[in-house]
């Protein structure tokens, strides 16, 4: 076997290892994905009964007893998620209001992009930042310029 073909197989190998990995992180990603979304999107309940029925192995009737229970279980827990959320947007809304009195003009347009790249991502991945009223808008940072702040 001459050397040309010996590196010729060793880059072939290379490379179907590199595809089969890629191809690996693809498939978990995608079913990461999938099931970390499912907690998040209002099945809580349904993956509560899909549990208990398959850990307790429990049978139709006792599923139809305990299914308005965990409807109502499920149901709080989406609330509190949805609270939880909006305290978190809240106290990032507050500290990059704080934080923008410290900064240059140019670097409160910065965190302010910074705040509407995350929105966006908000409404691409989880439908919205929050659920709001019909009549509700958006919060947006109220950024104030910073008369002390000197440019960089």
């Amino acid at each position: 076997m001459n050397s040309a073909l010996k590196w010729k197989l060793i880059a072939g190998f290379l490379l179907v290892f590199i595809a089969g990995g890629a191809t690996g992180v693809f498939v978990t990603m995608s079913i990461g994905h999938h099931f970390l979304l499912a907690a998040h999107s209002g099945m809580a309940a349904q993956t509560m009964k899909n549990r208990l029925r398959w850990q307790l192995r429990l049978t139709d009737e006792q599923m139809t007893k305990i299914g308005p229970i965990i409807d109502k279980a499920g149901a709080q827990l989406e609330e509190i998620r949805g609270d939880t959320g909006k305290h978190v947007r809240d106290v990032l809304t507050e500290a990059h209001r704080e934080i923008a009195a410290y900064l240059t003009p140019e670097q409160q347009q910065r965190l302010k992009q910074m705040e509407e790249r995350r929105q966006h991502w908000m409404q691409q991945h989880h439908g919205g930042p929050r659920r709001r009223g019909p009549n509700e808008n958006p919060p947006t940072p109220e950024i104030a310029p910073n008369p002390e702040a000197s440019p960089q």
